[in-house]
């Protein structure tokens, strides 16, 4: 039974995170909240809300750290309602009872007018547009925001194969991006999972360990986002799993008498861990087009499933020798970073739409400090 309500948790937090995450290039505040409030049901029981194409270039950031925070906040209010509620039935029911109100806002969450494009839906698109320009205070008149204008995207679209898994890997710069992509989820996974679980010598129960781990993710949000808005994602993304592996690093140099030094170490490095994993979830939702960003995003998701699942196995590795685990996740996560600054930075940048956005976008060389697929128009 606990396999089968495992199974069951998992594919609906996954199926939450690549359905409603990447909703947001438009809207601002109108889909923000809802995000939020989606994230922070969600995240207590152990699950991150809707941002992408329905936010502009300038919001992109903030909502999506935003809906980082509320998960942050369900994850230390799980520490405090396992203490409360010992009997593990209980404690099951109150942590799954939330996820109501979440599941019910999601009827309030508007479909991406991208896909409606895409898809031929053409006046339910235009109607979404329409009641976004409104509820943010901008709204235009049919010759600002035409149908007939509409349908010839649509038109466009219709005469394009139906993208699938094949497409991520089919042209050299979407593969890329997914290759790298792969990588970059694995080693965040892998990491963040490794570090969670490892809780010994750190001198506290497992109440304390997950309030801790919990609260240090609350600067490490902040964190992300000044880099993100001044350095950019890739250095950001880069950033923060070379800051993990050092840490990883570091704590292998500690003995066993160092508690205090293990512990700092340990949160440290657990900081920089939730800030890696915060920022793959803005940086991939940005570099996969919008025909694809779903079916991106559920591939990386599941590589990086992958890895999480591996981190149990890595901390056995000890029975050979003690320094193994911190070494193996250490080791991983800094091919991860070395990775991550092979991708394309998207500060700055619209949102693609179709594959040969992301083709044309291709510079000469990958490694160029400023990348973005389409520069916001001054």
């Amino acid at each position: 039974m606990f396999v089968i309500t495992r199974t069951l948790t998992g594919t609906a937090l996954a199926g939450f995170t690549i359905i409603v995450m990447p909703l947001g290039e438009a809207g601002g505040r109108w889909t923000e909240p809802i995000g939020s409030l989606l994230t922070f049901f969600l995240s207590l029981a152990p699950a991150l809300g809707p941002e992408m194409e329905w936010l502009d270039v300038g919001h992109r950031t903030v909502a999506g750290v935003l809906s980082g925070t509320f998960w942050t906040v369900g994850v230390m209010l799980l520490a405090l309602v396992g203490y409360l509620i010992r009997d593990w039935r209980w404690l099951l029911l109150a942590v799954t009872l939330p996820c109501a109100p979440g599941i019910l806002s999601l009827w309030w969450v508007p479909e991406s007018a991208r896909w409606l494009l895409t898809q031929g839906r053409v006046e339910e698109a235009h109607r979404y547009l329409l009641r976004c320009a409104r509820l943010n205070g901008r709204p235009v008149g049919e010759d600002g925001l035409s149908q007939e204008a509409l349908n010839k995207v649509a038109a466009q679209e219709r005469v394009v194969q139906r993208p699938s898994y094949l497409d991520l890997f089919r042209t050299p710069r979407l593969r890329h991006i997914s290759l790298c992509c792969m990588v970059v989820w694995f080693g965040v996974n892998f990491s963040y999972y490794g570090l969670s679980l490892d809780i010994s010598g750190l001198g506290l129960n497992v109440y304390q360990t997950q309030l801790l781990f919990g609260a240090v993710e609350l600067p490490s949000k902040l964190l992300v986002y000044l880099l993100v808005c001044h350095a950019g994602r890739r250095l950001t993304q880069a950033g923060t799993l070379l800051g993990t592996a050092l840490a990883l690093g570091i704590s292998l140099l500690v003995t066993s008498e160092m508690g205090a030094w293990s512990t700092a170490l340990a949160v440290i490095g657990k900081g920089f861990s939730e800030a890696a994993f915060t920022t793959a979830y803005l940086f991939t939702s940005e570099l996969y087009p919008t025909v694809l960003r779903q079916t991106g995003m559920g591939l990386t998701s599941l590589v990086g499933r992958l890895g999480g699942s591996l981190a149990p196995l890595a901390a056995l590795l000890d029975g050979i020798w003690l320094s193994l685990p911190k070494l193996a996740y250490g080791g991983i996560v800094l091919l991860a970073a070395c990775t991550a600054l092979l991708l394309p930075e998207t500060r700055q940048a619209q949102l693609p739409e179709t594959i040969q956005d992301v083709e044309r976008s291709a510079p000469s060389r990958l490694q160029e400090e400023e990348m973005p697929m389409k520069q916001v128009q001054d």
